[in-house]
């Protein structure tokens, strides 16, 4: 679909040329020769076009006689719902690539039970038929971290690495950025710790390690965030990095808070390289947050590779709403309770034909890595809640009421305390009474969440799923709904036009 669209490039109504950097009297900076060339208003593809995600198929059916067990790594980033959000709001096409539906899931909190006798983790699932496919099952695996007194939560040893590049010139990137960053100020404790690394042509320490009790300091530093130049990101990831092992402490949440819109162009700019390091230094014990600005060159890409890569979450800010959701609601997420968390699931092929992952396609692992505690995996927040669903082919067995109480799955769990320790495991009985009985509120949420998904990413196995469908479904699942997402999401989808 075409849009008509205001650019948003003062210097391209100028008539003025951009060389790659540029300075902040330019306006919209950094910018693309391709928008340069463009004039203020014309016929062109939506603003998505731009902005760079990877292609990606959507998992098969497999067979449970030849391969019964599936295994993959937690994904605790929202960025995909965000980015949704945002195009559907300003009327923009949605990108198929755009879309990962374990982050559409993931973005909302469910309502599951919380870890009891020690544990960092409570597990839990629920079997029920599929909404798009009467013929077959939906199975809900369900994880939950354990919520933290504030007496527990560690002392923030915070480095937040800010791009003042040309590209971040605009009230929705740094401005929000910064309102942000203020935000968070007031929710932390007077002895954890602040840095400011910013990066542009070039890169500088804007502030040492700070103690929240100086607010005024870290204030002043944040006023003075201003966009203009190229962006060396590399190097400003390695000098925030190098920040946090100086000020490291083993008993503290050490993390990176990287806010950009992803285009690095100056010194290391491979995504394989940038991998690299994030991966070397999270093994050192700094975690990553990414969070994503802006559209049109948003590198979602990137970002999301090296969150995953970096023991990290990714989050894609498009409000001061969605601010306060990362930095107030939601902050205790932050601090990770289960590290390196991976869940397999088995298939009793005399119950189950065939099965298909729903999203997590990136996150899929080799069945042998699931007790390999050197694997990477993904982090669960204190408070959060991890939402993955199959789709199920069912044999004629399944619905032998004789044998009701024998399980379909066995659905197993492995996370760890801290990154050094060894994993912890967890084991649950999936059990396939559910399937006579009426499913959760929760289940028909995150149906209808993953229909609409799989609508918008155009998928060939939607089957017979309908925005009404998924309208419905979604509807059914607003009993829970502490913030109100659930029911921002519903009157999201009424605006949406196929």
């Amino acid at each position: 679909m075409k849009k008509k669209i205001l650019i948003m490039m003062l210097p391209a109504a100028l008539g003025l040329v951009a060389t790659g950097c540029s300075t902040a009297n330019d306006g919209y900076m950094e910018a693309d020769a391709y928008y340069l060339s463009k004039n203020m208003y014309e016929e062109q593809e939506t603003p998505s076009s731009g902005d760079r995600f990877d292609e990606f198929k959507d998992n098969p059916f497999v067979s449970a006689a030849e391969q019964p067990t599936s295994t993959f790594s937690v994904d605790a980033d929202g960025a995909s719902y965000t980015i949704m959000r945002r195009y559907t709001k300003q009327g923009f096409d949605i990108q198929p690539s755009s879309v990962r539906i374990e982050e559409f899931l993931n973005y909302f909190t469910f309502n599951y039970p919380a870890p009891t006798d020690g544990n960092a983790v409570a597990i839990n699932a629920e079997v029920g038929r599929c909404p798009w496919n009467k013929e077959h099952l939906l199975l809900r695996l369900g994880l939950k971290g354990k919520e933290l007194k504030e007496s527990e939560v560690p002392q923030a040893n915070f480095v937040f690495l800010v791009d003042v590049s040309g590209s971040m010139y605009s009230s929705d990137k740094l401005d929000l950025l910064k309102s942000g960053l203020n935000t968070l100020l007031f929710q932390l404790r007077p002895t954890d710790r602040i840095s400011i690394i910013t990066y542009s042509g070039e890169v500088e320490k804007l502030l040492e390690s700070t103690p929240v009790k100086y607010a005024d300091k870290i204030r002043n530093a944040i006023s003075k965030l201003k966009a203009e130049g190229c962006t060396a990101g590399g190097a400003a990831l390695k000098m925030a990095y190098e920040e946090a092992l100086t000020n490291y402490n083993p008993k503290c949440n050490n993390r990176i808070i990287m806010g950009t819109d992803g285009d690095f162009n100056v010194g290391v700019t491979s995504t394989d390289a940038l991998v690299e390091m994030v991966e070397s230094y999270a093994r050192k014990g700094i975690y990553m947050t990414c969070l994503g600005f802006g559209t049109g060159n948003l590198n979602d890409a990137m970002m999301e590779k090296i969150s995953n890569s970096g023991n990290g979450t990714y989050h894609y800010i498009d409000s001061e709403e969605e601010m306060m959701k990362v930095f107030v609601h939601e902050r205790e997420r932050f601090v990770s309770v289960a590290n390196d968390t991976k869940c397999q699931v088995t298939f009793r092929p005399e119950y189950v034909s065939q099965y298909r992952l729903i999203g997590y396609e990136n996150r899929v692992m080799s069945n042998e890595d699931f007790k390999d505690d050197k694997k990477d995996a993904g982090e669960i927040g204190a408070g959060q809640t991890i939402t993955a669903l199959y789709e199920l082919v069912p044999t004629a067995d399944v619905w032998n009421k004789s044998t009701a109480d024998a399980p379909i799955a066995t659905f197993d769990c492995r996370y760890k305390h801290s990154l050094n320790d060894s994993s912890i495991p967890l084991q649950l009985a999936v059990s396939r009474l559910g399937i006579w009985d009426t499913p959760s509120d929760d289940f028909h949420f995150a149906a209808g969440v993953a229909a609409y998904g799989m609508i918008l990413r155009q998928s060939e196995y939607k089957g017979d799923a309908t925005l009404d469908l998924a309208r419905k479904l979604v509807k059914q699942g607003l009993s829970f709904d502490p913030h109100g997402y659930r029911a921002e999401l519903l009157k999201l989808m009424g605006s949406y036009e196929l």
